[in-house]
């Protein structure tokens, strides 16, 4: 079975999270990197995709930055 998977097709990018002093993301930051990924042709944002600071993403942080932070 062969299954088409057509929005994986393109460039992928992985980026680092923004980090406020607090240790808080920095949301409006992550917008406008995951904005500039968009305009730049990157068909796939892939957050919390190099270093590890993934442990560091709260449900709600994840919630509001999953789509780019575009409300998509």
């Amino acid at each position: 079975m062969t299954m088409k998977v057509e929005w994986m097709r393109g460039c992928a990018t992985a980026f680092v999270t923004p980090f406020n002093k607090d240790g808080s993301i920095d949301d409006a930051c992550f917008k406008k990197l995951a904005e500039r990924q968009i305009k730049g042709g990157v068909k796939i944002l892939v957050p919390c995709g190099t270093t590890g600071e993934n442990v560091r993403w709260t449900r709600a942080a994840l919630a509001r930055n999953k789509d780019g932070g575009r409300g998509r």
